[in-house]
């Protein structure tokens, strides 16, 4: 099958969205599948997988309590177009195509099998409430929806109409489970973990520095592993490391040398998916009592694979961390039953259900995805003066 994905986010710019791109496009191609992506790239040197097709720079746009980076214009336009010809797809996937981005683009200048999965949750969004009706014809072309969570299918419903597949997001379970830790980690003193925007509010980042001297007073040597970009306003404790964006390999070795990873977001997220590399890598969690991160970590047998702590209350994480800090058997059991809650977020898994939805898609079209007869040209965009 010859599946085209829009990411409407760039591709050197670490985020969620993104990085579900990219995991599903290597699933897909892994399975056999042909498999093209366009994307905006911000970074003119770097080097891009032969299968990724740049579509220009993004500018910053606060979307969702969070700052999103996309790119919208005529010369955006022209290269979906031409992407859209050359491809001769059998399906078109576009990723958030509610928000002003390349994925809107691609949606406005295609017909045929079109399917898109819906990431953000957020029921009150102003923006989705005026777009409702521009969006409408353009969503009306979408013949098969996909919402990574239920917070997220809900958000669809109320806004747009319609309903949608839940199909979460996945994880590489093996690429997690088999990292080692890094270098003189996660030593005798402890560590805990947290990974993530450092300067985005809503990852609650500066609630857990606020917990760390509540844990300090008991364990004085514990130590806390940052990674993520951006920088903090204020110096840290020299028990307070901060290793700055990394990779997927470093991620990965990062929640494998910790003892406590600890997601402290204190809202926006519709779903959990740094909850689930941390279970893939055996590695217990802390999390804030938020409806995505419950759902994330309930088990099959209704057994939870983490801690959850009161929103971004500091002394309710700080005792959570504590708790697990000081009982080993208590963080073994987590870990067991945080194995029997990833398998089923497995790519492996995940992928084989979004191709389900691929397949209704084309059952439910005629042909294969074309160009709109008449090109739909938006006016300037963001990076595109």
């Amino acid at each position: 099958m010859r599946v085209g994905l829009v990411s409407p986010y760039p591709w050197d710019v670490p985020g969620g969205v993104v990085a579900h791109v990219r995991d599903l496009a290597e699933t897909l191609i892994g399975l056999g599948h042909d498999v093209s992506v366009i994307t905006p790239v911000d970074d003119e040197d770097v080097e891009l997988p032969s299968w990724v097709t740049r579509a220009g720079r993004s500018v910053p746009v606060p979307f969702n309590g969070s700052v999103s980076r996309l790119v919208f214009g005529p010369l955006s336009a022209t290269r979906v177009r031409r992407w859209l010809h050359d491809g001769e797809f059998d399906v078109l996937h576009v990723h958030s195509p509610e928000t002003l981005s390349l994925s809107l683009l691609a949606l406005m200048n295609a017909r045929g099998p079109i399917v898109a999965t819906f990431h953000a949750a957020n029921p009150r969004s102003r923006v989705l409430a005026l777009l409702q009706s521009p969006l409408q014809v353009q969503i009306e072309k979408i013949s098969g929806r996909i919402a990574v969570s239920p917070a997220a299918r809900k958000t669809i419903v109320e806004h747009l109409g319609g309903d949608a597949v839940v199909v979460p997001n996945g994880v590489h379970v093996n690429r997690y489970a088999d990292a080692e830790p890094l270098p003189g980690w996660p030593g005798d003193g402890g560590t805990i973990g947290f990974v993530g925007r450092i300067d985005e509010p809503r990852k609650g980042l500066a609630v857990l520095l606020e917990a760390m001297p509540y844990l300090w007073k008991t364990w004085p040597e514990l130590r806390l592993l940052v990674a993520g970009p951006g920088e903090l306003d204020e110096p840290v404790d020299e028990r307070v490391v901060l290793l700055g964006q990394v990779d997927e390999d470093v991620k990965a070795r990062v929640y494998r040398s910790i003892d406590v990873f600890v997601a402290p977001n204190i809202g926006g997220e519709s779903f959990g998916i740094i909850l689930l590399e941390a279970m893939a890598a055996a590695t217990p969690v802390v999390a804030s009592d938020l409806d995505a991160f419950r759902r994330v970590l309930e088990a099959p047998d209704g057994a939870r694979a983490g801690l959850v702590a009161t929103v971004g209350d500091a002394e309710s994480l700080a005792h959570a961390c504590g708790s697990l800090l000081s009982s080993p058997e208590r963080r073994a059991t987590l870990r067991r039953v945080g194995r029997s809650v990833v398998e089923r977020y497995d790519w492996s898994v995940v992928a084989r259900e979004v191709m389900r939805v691929y397949e209704t898609a084309i059952a439910a079209s005629v042909g294969r995805v074309m160009e709109e007869p008449e090109p739909v040209t938006p006016p300037i965009g963001p990076g595109e003066q």
